[in-house]
């Protein structure tokens, strides 16, 4: 039995032009929570690690146990379906203010997944998403509930096959949402390790040694594909800025193998490609976001938040374990954070929806499927 999600995805639009700001406009440095020295950080790992207690965990089991009673499809969980104790609804909302208006990523470790069925385990990892925010699409096929496997696809027909379905190293990006949570399942046999970055501490570096980077990586003419998941109507691609000055928030979006693979577009003369000066700034500021990087290690039973507005992450490649052994599988969720609920404010159109960002294609609805497909 589900209960009927009415509103979607509002998916990805290019950005406002009337609400670009001019490089001029932006700080030369950025200062606060939201930027952070991973020196520091490695050295002190209580500012960004968390772990789930007894108690903590009990709560969220007898809530499942609930939740399982009802009948209800895990397409219909939401803070009203799947109620969290007080305990652990208080531990999460720490959690997610630091995710939205501090350092913007966490780890929060010791969630007994290997004690539970593959079910449960993604039903209390969105339950525990709603606290964050509001699940949104990540595919044409409407998943909710994502998968980064190995499936087997090329990582070099990046036009059509999303790096997340494969081995591939991914380079410094953020995703389409907010937020995005990762909850380890299974670990490779080598690799596939997590790294990241204060997006605002590589702001501040490129303003400091190639402020030439920084004033390209602000303009409005920054093409991102589609991979093919479009709505008829729309182009097969959005044009947006890499770093935004919003409502007096220095805000980023990126992902390299989006923006590498228009090729297509530009070969048929739909859009402009992009300058050399714009593809060094590529290598620039993934360079910079290595040199100020933290590196992380997800263990079985982890789960990792991270702030799509204002952190980068990256993964290195990795070698899966021989069959019969598990793959590496992580679970992923992408969240919207309303403006109307402590969300930062940017330039694209529906900025004011529920479930903002995301990808949609057309009508499809939301599905919860369990394993990679």
């Amino acid at each position: 039995m589900a209960v009927e999600i009415t509103e979607l995805t509002a998916g990805q639009h290019d950005s406002i032009p009337e609400l670009i700001q001019p490089y001029s406009a932006f700080p030369k440095k950025i200062e606060g929570p939201t930027v952070w020295d991973a020196t520091e950080y490695a050295k002190d790992p209580t500012k960004w690690k968390r772990r789930w207690t007894p108690e903590l965990i009990a709560g969220l089991e007898e809530a499942y146990s609930k939740f399982e009673k009802s009948g209800l499809d895990i397409t219909s969980i939401t803070k009203e379906t799947f109620p969290l104790p007080a305990n652990v609804t208080a531990f999460l909302k720490e959690i997610r203010s630091l995710i939205i208006d501090g350092q913007g990523f966490i780890l929060i470790q010791g969630l007994p997944t290997t004690e539970w069925s593959v079910l449960k385990s993604s039903a209390i990892y969105l339950a525990i998403g709603t606290i964050i925010g509001y699940v949104l699409s990540q595919n044409g096929k409407g998943h909710v509930l994502g998968h980064v496997k190995d499936l087997g696809n090329d990582p070099t027909q990046i036009h059509k096959v999303r790096i997340y379905s494969t081995n591939a190293r991914q380079y410094f990006h953020t995703d389409a949402a907010d937020a995005v949570g990762l909850l380890c399942l299974h670990r490779a046999k080598e690799g596939g390790e997590s790294d990241v970055v204060s997006a605002h501490a590589v702001w501040n570096a490129l303003q400091a040694e190639r402020p030439d980077v920084a004033e390209l990586l602000v303009k409005d003419n920054w093409y991102f594909d589609r991979k093919g998941e479009v709505t008829e109507g729309l182009n097969g691609w959005v044009k947006r800025s890499v770093f935004y000055l919003h409502e007096g928030r220095v805000s980023s979006h990126f992902d390299p193998y989006f923006v590498r693979s228009i090729g297509r577009h530009v070969e048929a003369g739909l859009i402009p490609g992009h300058s050399k000066e714009q593809l060094e700034a590529i290598e620039v500021l993934e360079q910079t976001a290595q040199k100020l990087a933290l590196h992380c290690i997800l263990e079985v039973g982890d789960i990792q938040f991270v702030a799509d507005t204002h952190v980068f992450h990256a993964r290195t490649a990795y070698t899966d374990y021989l069959s019969p052994a598990p793959r590496r599988h992580l679970l992923r969720l992408w969240l919207s954070v309303p403006v109307s609920e402590g969300g930062w404010a940017r330039p694209f159109p529906f900025d004011d929806r529920k479930k903002r960002g995301g990808i949609q294609v057309g009508n499809q609805r939301e599905t919860c499927p369990l394993d990679g497909e």
